[in-house]
């Protein structure tokens, strides 16, 4: 569920640039915020509609670029034709992924080493890092092993 700080920084952004707040807008943003996976504008509209069918396609995609402006919501480039959006980054925000390229499943994961791995190299090459992300791509075992995977979905809808 959303909770009180990212929707009062939604809400007083959209006040902010003098936008309107829409049943269909509200509707957006508790799919998006109703989530732990991550998501496409597709399979958020998706969701979206569940909550109010009268979400349009256009009304995601005038809203996904608000949300991520806010900071409340990452795009994410996974080497796709499409962008990914991440609703988890607030509160995990040091996470880093692994793409499945055979069921196309995402993994979230965190690992102290990394970070520090991170900033060693970047403060050893003479940068200070202002942000960092971290994308592995990999086949998966159960596929190899059983010639089937149970993660395997559509990644353009963003869903299973």
């Amino acid at each position: 569920m959303i909770t009180e700080p990212i929707r009062k920084a939604i809400y007083d952004y959209i006040e902010q640039k003098g936008l309107r707040r829409t049943v269909q807008r509200d509707a957006i943003i508790l799919a998006a915020f109703s989530t732990k996976e991550h998501f496409t504008a597709e399979g958020l509209l998706e969701m979206a509609r569940k909550v109010e069918p009268s979400v349009s396609r256009a009304t995601v995609y005038r809203t996904l670029p608000l949300l991520v402006e806010t900071g409340t919501l990452r795009e994410m480039d996974f080497g796709k034709d499409y962008k990914f959006y991440d609703p988890n980054f607030n509160e995990r925000p040091t996470h880093a992924h692994l793409i499945c390229l055979d069921c196309n499943k995402i993994v979230e994961f965190e690992d102290a080493h990394i970070d520090i791995l991170e900033n060693c190299i970047s403060h050893r090459l003479g940068f200070a890092p202002t942000s960092k992300t971290l994308r592995i791509e990999a086949k998966c075992e159960q596929l190899r092993k059983e010639g089937k995977c149970d993660q395997r979905h559509d990644l353009a809808l963003g869903v299973r």
